[in-house]
């Protein structure tokens, strides 16, 4: 069965789209098969990974996109995905087994204008129709944005896992602490429609340090974060092997060239000669694969 792991944290601007992007192409790489579901309304997961003038068809209509699940005419999850999403200029696929469940902007309506039925929530609905998928995929991620409204639930309900993207700073230190706390009221929230089937509700399992810059220090907010992950995992409030992963991800330009070619780092790196190309490349590739040996309960 595939793990199902949502990127979240309450501070925004912590580098967690090119975090999921590129981890999630590692995973590809490394030859196994992944889901990316957006769930972020500014949909830049969907607009890298598709470029501007696919995503842009997309966007013109929204039909294709994951709001289409809770809109007039309900689609299926599975009509939705867009296998091997990753295209050269020419439209070769170029990355098998990445795939993508893209958003556009109206998924705001998710949190404005949807008025499903209180017994069959928006969460529900979408882990109803993931459950059909998910023997297909070793790994589905889901991109969440920094709040616990419908959109993120849908995403944090499905998941067994949570990694937590951070910067060494004050704001990221208050943004996991601010995502455990409102955790646990959606825990409780949907405790009533979770199955034995799903298992438990996924608990915070690591926090992953990006987009650091050159120069910086940054042993002491890790200590800090350390510090409060082991108050939360000593509470039962965070997985009992959460960890602060001891790989991170250095800031480079290349992160930034790739968004604007529409190819995840992972695929950049021929190309170039630069070293911090190269480094960025490999930072991403460390945390891959320490998702992939992080122990589980």
């Amino acid at each position: 069965m595939a793990r199902k792991i949502a990127f979240i944290n309450y501070k925004g601007g912590v580098g967690k789209t090119s975090l999921i992007v590129n981890v999630a192409a590692s995973l590809a790489k490394l030859g196994r098969r992944v889901l990316l579901c957006d769930f972020d309304t500014q949909s830049n997961a969907s607009i890298w990974l598709l470029k501007l003038d696919r995503w842009n068809a997309l966007n013109a209509t929204g039909a294709g996109a994951v709001y289409s699940l809770f809109s007039p005419g309900h689609c299926h999850l599975r009509d939705l995905v867009i296998p091997d999403v990753v295209e050269n200029k020419t439209g070769e696929k170029i990355l098998p087994g990445l795939a993508l469940v893209p958003t556009t902007f109206n998924l705001v309506d998710l949190e404005s204008e949807y008025t499903g039925a209180p017994d069959r929530p928006a969460y529900l609905i979408f882990q109803e129709q993931l459950a059909a998928l998910e023997a297909d995929y070793d790994f589905i991620l889901f991109d969440c944005p920094p709040n616990i409204l419908r959109a993120s639930q849908c995403g944090i309900f499905a998941a067994n896992e949570i990694y937590v993207p951070a910067n060494p700073d004050a704001l990221s230190l208050i943004g996991f602490t601010l995502l455990v706390e409102k955790l646990g009221r959606f825990h409780q929230l949907s405790a009533g429609f979770r199955t034995a089937r799903m298992g438990p509700p996924a608990q915070v399992e690591g926090i992953i340090f990006n987009a650091i810059k050159t120069g910086s220090d940054i042993e002491v907010p890790r200590l800090r974060m350390q510090l409060r992950l082991n108050q939360f995992r000593a509470a039962k409030r965070a997985g009992r092997h959460a960890a602060l992963f001891t790989s991170v991800v250095r800031d480079a330009m290349i992160v930034r060239r790739a968004v604007a070619l529409g190819l995840p780092v992972v695929l950049l790196a021929p190309e170039h000669t630069d070293p911090a190309a190269d480094n960025v490349v490999n930072d991403y590739q460390r945390v891959a694969a320490e998702l992939l040996h992080h122990p589980l309960a």
